[in-house]
């Protein structure tokens, strides 16, 4: 893989220091980012409003930093999953989900994920990498689909709060008007909820906030999500009341439903408690089961009684449609077998 830095993820300032060093002009640098961030050149030599002999002392130096999928596949319900290689040669999972009304990108911020929940086959896979800006912004700029995307979920391999500067970095490109310009309210950023990284979250964005939540009890959580012996969800939650969320900056809480572990009347009184006077939504989702592993879905009729209750409770709740299970595409799915 080419070990050249990649201008793909920086700000024009650091771009302009960094191509006059090489003895490049500084007013260079608002026609690289315009050939890069608006209309997404791959090679140097498209940008032809630059001299030729420019381009080939960037192409000396640097990459632009796209590289296409390796490969596809693509789900009945006509969600594609894209594998991305990385500068590591390590492969990463993207998901594109089309709808009648929008479409849904969710991407990757690491190879693997160190926090091992027990029911999410990315965590079995174990860590092996932080995913640089660049290459979480190739994601999203290489895709096909790239004119289609409405929407951009941090939901894929690994945890973005674990990978927080670049993942800030990315979502900087994403929404800066030297960048993408998109509002981030396109954008949702989920975690498990580390406790050190969100103050910072909340002060360098204003994209939307996704908590893994799962149960409301701390030994039921602690025993699906490890992360709980760390940062518990109680001071999580007392954080994030302290935030306002009745502007148009959305908190949302996943909650993924176990058949007999975390659907039981105590829990549903336990969830609608812990989430009373939090201005939020709650996305209750189906267990996509895993044969390596011993969890089995709630029934369509238990999730239907969360979501009404929690409903019935001022709680916006609604319950996620599965899409992509067939190509091992939906939550909780993605996996590589990276051979380092």
């Amino acid at each position: 893989m080419d070990s050249k830095p990649a201008l793909l993820s920086l700000t024009p300032e650091v771009i302009r220091d960094k191509i006059s060093q090489h003895g490049l002009p500084k007013f260079a640098v608002n026609q690289i980012c315009e050939w890069i961030y608006k209309k997404r050149a791959t090679s140097f030599d498209d940008m032809t409003n630059i001299s030729k002999k420019h381009r080939e002392l960037l192409a000396q130096r640097f990459v632009v930093g796209f590289t296409p999928p390796a490969m596809f596949q693509t789900s009945k319900d006509g969600t594609i999953k894209y594998l991305f290689k990385t500068s590591k040669d390590l492969g990463i999972e993207a998901v594109f989900i089309p709808e009648d009304d929008r479409a849904t990108l969710c991407i990757s911020s690491q190879v693997g994920c160190k926090f091992n929940c027990s029911f999410c086959l990315t965590g079995k896979q174990g860590f092996q990498a932080n995913l640089t800006a660049a290459e979480i912004l190739n994601q999203i700029y290489s895709l096909p689909q790239f004119d289609q995307i409405t929407n951009i979920v941090f939901m894929g391999m690994g945890e973005p709060f674990d990978n927080l500067e670049e993942v800030l970095s990315a979502c900087a490109v994403l929404t800066s008007d030297w960048g993408l310009a998109w509002s981030p309210r396109r954008i949702t950023v989920s975690t498990v909820g580390i406790l050190d990284k969100l103050p910072r979250f909340l002060e360098e964005t204003q994209c939307h906030l996704a908590i893994s939540l799962h149960s409301p009890f701390s030994e039921d959580r602690e025993k699906l999500m490890p992360v709980q012996k760390a940062s518990k969800i109680e001071s999580v939650l007392q954080l994030l009341r302290q935030h306002d969320w009745r502007g148009q900056r959305r908190l949302s809480f996943e909650y993924i439903m176990f058949d007999g572990i975390n659907d039981t009347p105590q829990h549903l009184k336990g969830l609608t408690t812990m989430l009373k006077g939090i201005f939020c939504r709650i996305n209750l989702i189906r267990y996509h089961e895993i044969p390596q592993l011993p969890y089995k879905t709630s029934t369509n009729e238990r999730m239907v009684q969360f979501r009404d209750t929690l409903t019935d409770n001022n709680i916006i709740a609604t319950i996620r449609r599965s899409r992509g299970q067939d190509i091992s595409a939906a939550c909780g799915m993605l996996y590589f077998e990276n051979k380092t």
